[in-house]
């Protein structure tokens, strides 16, 4: 809904313009974020007296963040449901969820007060945190406020403003075509409005309360920026989602004290009591410790710039296997088996200080009938290999898919796709357990292609290529056209998107609300078909919807091949009719079946 600028930091509670001549009867037709309502919580939120601040300090940004995390993900599922297509997939809110509070789990037992060390730390949590691409983006835009603050110890109102300029900045240069009427244009807007209303006399409170005004009214701008918003009577999900968080920041900046509702967001299930059933006072110590660090190395006690990697690893191959270490400026990570936990904490406690550890016994994750099989005294050292050529890594979200890709030559398989995006971490330890001097990297998603970039970028030990694929299919028939044979890794990605560029990939889905896109009429329940981000059929069963579907790909086409990808609810009778229906209709097309076993699409296709 366009408004006056002037006018434009005033909310309004209503659903956006574009969302009003919809289906009034849909149920997940979405408001925009209530701005006023944040405000007025209930009881769970605790008002104090309002103050206005001069100066931004470490220990109450990070109260700050805090409170942004819990208000997003309370919110997490409203997000999600401000899905553009009415398929179940959708998924902003929980990515942007998880990426904020990696960096908030990472100053949990935070007793600094310097705001440049505790935006840093945050910083690097949310960037190895990052799921998705507004998990990215934001991970992104924090990096940017965190180089801006880099030498502040505690900040004005005009450093943080020049800092969120920077985030802005950042935000835009992670994205290589960025489109206007998302999460970005939401974030330069409202830190634009912001900056220019800085005065002498501007305090913390007045530039906060300035971003999110705005950033509330350019969310509900969105739709007449972006048309397919406009069409599906939806705002941006991303835009959304940091509304929450900079409301929450807003919020605890103000004196409020947010606390998580019992009927609001359902946080994690406290973890079970190991039972120990197969590991009583006569047992031994057989299976070792699964044993996880991330250290800070510490400048008093070591050089950070030069901390030997390399060496950690040899250590750790001496006691353990199962090795995952890598760097991320000063933080370090590690992953490792080892019966001797404590020469781990040891080593590295003579270089930093640990941020998190945890130690668990892998015995107790062994049911009897394992525990009497034939043990080792010691896990089996793991000798360094040495680096092959080329390594892959490919997404999965099904078996099938999974032993497709290994079959193909994948070294490692990162489980994840539509609602469960891996993080740029995730890629990384799939990296580090690769020994190869390059590695190619199939996210095979286009909403995973961003934190494998992510990962790429930071990832040192190996030159790592993100292939685009954006669905499996793309995937799929990508590696099968690359031929590592050769010796130019140039030639072999051109090789990969050349294939990709010859096929198209489609889908089908379930509905889930009542819709009118691209001149198609959807009921919920119905399933609906997908092509290049576009719905093209609606039917009201999957065998209608999937052999309407490729009679639009199909007919009238120089098509010679069909894969069909089976995912976990197409039953074996709708397959088997499915592919006897491509057979009958076109019977030049050669037509091939995978078992993939995929959530949420019961068949994907990819047409050559």
């Amino acid at each position: 809904m366009a408004q006056d600028k002037k006018k434009s930091n005033e909310p309004q509670n209503k659903k956006p313009a574009a969302a009003q001549n919809k289906d009034k009867n849909a149920k997940n037709n979405q408001k925009k974020p209530d701005a006023k309502a944040a405000g007025n919580k209930n009881a769970t939120q605790k008002k104090k007296a309002k103050f206005d601040l001069k100066y931004l300090g470490g220990l109450l940004f990070a109260k700050m963040m805090k409170g942004g995390a819990t208000e997003l993900r309370e919110k997490a599922d409203e997000v999600n449901r401000l899905n553009v297509f009415p398929v179940p997939d959708g998924d902003t809110g929980d990515n942007m969820s998880m990426t904020i509070d990696s960096g908030v789990r990472a100053i949990e037992n935070n007793d600094s007060d310097n705001l440049a060390e505790v935006i840093k730390v945050i910083s690097k949590g949310m960037l190895l945190g990052a799921r998705g691409n507004s998990g990215v983006i934001l991970s992104q835009f924090f990096a940017g406020v965190s180089k801006g603050l880099a030498k502040s110890a505690k900040a004005s109102a005009k450093t943080v403003g020049t800092a969120l300029e920077l985030g802005v900045e950042q935000a835009y240069s992670s994205v290589m075509t960025p489109t206007e009427g998302t999460i970005l244009t939401v974030v330069r807007e409202s830190v634009e409005y912001a900056v220019s209303r800085l005065t002498p006399e501007s305090t913390l409170n007045t530039l906060f309360s300035d971003l999110v005004k705005e950033m509330y009214a350019s969310v509900d701008r969105t739709p007449e920026i972006l048309p397919v918003l406009k069409e599906a009577g939806v705002v941006d999900s991303g835009g959304a989602g940091l509304f929450y968080i900079m409301d929450g920041i807003n919020r605890v900046l103000n004196g409020e004290e947010i606390v998580e509702k019992a009927d609001g967001a359902k946080p994690a299930a406290p973890a079970a009591a190991p039972s120990n059933a197969s590991f009583d006072a006569d047992s031994e110590m057989t299976y070792g410790y699964c044993t996880e660090l991330l250290v800070q190395l510490m400048n008093r006690k070591c050089n950070p710039d030069t901390f030997d990697l390399e060496a950690l690893k040899s250590f750790l191959a001496g006691i353990g296997d199962s090795i995952v270490a890598f760097r991320t400026d000063s933080i370090v990570k590690v992953h490792v088996h080892t019966l001797t936990p404590e020469k781990v904490l040891g080593y590295l406690r003579e270089y930093g200080e640990f941020i998190t550890v945890k130690i668990e016994n892998m015995s107790l994750q062994h049911t009897e009938l394992e525990a009497g099989a034939k043990k080792e005294a010691a896990p089996e050292e793991k000798k360094p290999q040495e680096k092959k050529r080329y390594g892959i890594v490919a997404v999965s979200n099904g078996d099938g898919i999974s032993t497709l890709f290994s079959d193909l030559g994948a070294d490692e398989i990162v489980r994840g796709g539509q609602t469960n995006n891996p993080s740029t971490s995730d890629f990384i330890e799939a990296f580090d357990k690769i020994s190869a001097e390059n590695i190619f990297v199939f996210p095979n998603n286009g909403n995973i292609v961003m934190a494998a970039t992510q990962a790429a970028e930071i990832y040192t030990a190996a030159k790592v290529y993100v292939v685009p694929s954006k669905s499996i299919g793309a995937g799929y028939v990508a590696l099968s056209s690359m031929n590592f044979e050769s010796d130019n890794c140039d030639d072999l990605m051109k090789d990969a998107e050349d294939a990709i560029g010859r096929i198209t990939s489609a889908f089908i889905s379930p509905s889930i609300r009542n819709a009118d896109m691209n001149g198609v009429h959807v009921n919920e329940g119905d399933t609906i078909g997908i092509v290049n981000k576009e719905i093209v059929v609606s039917e009201p069963d999957r065998l209608t919807a999937a052999r309407a579907l490729l009679d639009k790909l199909l007919s009238d086409s120089d098509a010679f091949m069909v894969t069909v990808f089976r995912g976990l609810d197409a039953t074996d009778t709708e397959e088997s009719e499915l592919l006897a229906y491509i057979s009958e209709s076109y019977p030049d097309i050669e037509c091939y079946s995978i078992n993939g076993g995929q959530e949420i699409y019961p068949f994907a296709f990819v047409i050559e």
